[in-house]
């Protein structure tokens, strides 16, 4: 087998087990987003619930976090 063959069957080996990596790599990060999706909803799904049951309190949050995000954007 000539060098340049060998150098090929290198490259080819070696493309393939990155494209293996990346197909892995991609099918985990699809698995983490849809937990994300999941968790992002179930927060939603409380949040909504609170601010059902606990009006005022949710006004009061709310005032509360604009007036210490103003404060903090304020001071730039």
């Amino acid at each position: 087998m000539k060098n340049t063959d060998k150098a090929a069957n290198l490259a080819h080996e070696t493309f393939d087990k990155i494209a293996d990596a990346s197909s892995h790599a991609a099918e985990a990060l699809g698995e983490k987003g849809e937990q994300l999706k999941s968790a992002e909803q179930h927060l939603m799904k409380n949040c909504r619930s609170y601010v059902r049951d606990y009006p005022i309190a949710s006004l009061g949050i709310a005032a509360a976090a604009g007036f210490l995000l103003s404060r903090l954007l304020s001071r730039r």
